[in-house]
């Protein structure tokens, strides 16, 4: 179906609704949140009536105020400390063999959420030992105690975001630290993790900052092996401007630097996501024989024969539809 707002590999024929409704009561019941509705994904109802979602925990509130992400900016209440045993309880009555957990920056504790998000990953080993557990977690502010007892609990995958590039890094995090970001890899890598960071793009940055980027995230020290590269949609009208979509092609070149980098895997495409998809990639990241990613996030279909595709430029912010977004997860 053709659409006037969005170039053509951006649109996309979403499920019945109703298929995500038994996702939604379970959530409700359980008293959780998911990045896929704070974060206004894209992908939500394809992965709710998948019977999948990426929780989120730690609240529904963050404390940092990246210009990029429609979640919640405040101060967030107390932990719940029942909140582990529940994503382990939701996860396992959804039957997910790979459980994604992301969390909200939590600056306001002393570890920052580190020890709850190592509580939540022992109570999905205790009730899924079969499955796989990939965490998506905030820079803890450089405490590298707090990545280490993450590490410590032994997730199969660990995701920290760069979620762009060094030149913009300033204006679309301005709590964080770039090459603090990357510290928060390398030490996980040194810890034995498989390790995986995410951008967006579309918001203002060249191709090669985002070669820079993959430079940086493959140097010694850091050595990340998955990368996810996705199309920025501004979430709400004040948000960070989005720049241009980005052409299938671009993510075509993307994935071949990557694999000259050495990356396992290079994720990217209009709908990659951090966490969409996630047990796929790690499958391709390890060079298993799995499924293929659902649909074609990656937009394939669109690429041009002699890879002469253009970027497109964004329209006004107040025509940007905000029922589709970007997320974190």
């Amino acid at each position: 179906m053709a659409s006037r707002r969005f170039p053509a590999w951006l649109v996309k024929r979403l499920p019945n609704p109703s298929l995500a409704h038994e996702v939604k009561v379970l959530l409700r019941e359980k008293r959780l949140h998911t990045v896929c509705e704070e974060a206004r994904c894209p992908n939500l109802f394809e992965c709710f009536s998948r019977s999948t979602a990426t929780f989120m925990i730690g609240g529904d509130v963050c404390t940092r105020t990246c210009g990029y992400c429609a979640v919640q900016k405040g101060v967030p209440l107390a932990l719940d400390p029942e909140e582990p045993r529940h994503v382990a309880e939701a996860a396992a009555r959804m039957r997910l063999r790979h459980v994604v957990v992301t969390m909200v920056n939590r600056d306001d504790l002393a570890d920052g959420a580190a020890g709850h998000v190592a509580g939540t990953i022992g109570a999905i080993r205790d009730l899924l030992p079969g499955a796989t557990v990939e965490v998506l977690v905030s820079d803890f502010m450089g405490s590298g105690e707090a990545v280490e007892r993450v590490a410590g609990a032994r997730p199969d995958v660990f995701n920290h975001n760069m979620e762009t590039v060094r030149r913009l890094f300033k204006r679309i995090r301005p709590n964080g630290d770039y090459e603090r970001s990357l510290r928060v890899l390398g030490t996980a890598r040194e810890m034995g993790m498989t390790t995986k960071s995410g951008i967006m793009v579309g918001m203002g940055e060249r191709e090669e900052d985002v070669l820079s980027l993959m430079d940086d995230l493959r140097r010694p020290g850091v050595d990340c092996q998955i990368m996810t590269i996705g199309q920025y949609l501004a979430p709400q009208a004040k948000a960070v401007p989005m720049k241009e979509y980005v052409h299938p092609d671009v993510y075509g070149r993307y994935r071949a630097a990557g694999r000259a980098r050495g990356f396992a895997h290079v994720f990217a495409g209009p709908f990659v996501r951090s966490s969409y998809n996630a047990e796929e990639a790690l499958h391709a990241a390890q060079g298993a024989c799995g499924s293929a990613p659902h649909g074609d996030p990656e937009a394939r279909r669109f690429l041009t024969p002699d890879g002469s595709g253009r970027n497109v430029p964004a329209p006004s912010p107040r025509r940007i539809p905000l029922t589709i977004s970007s997320a974190r997860g």
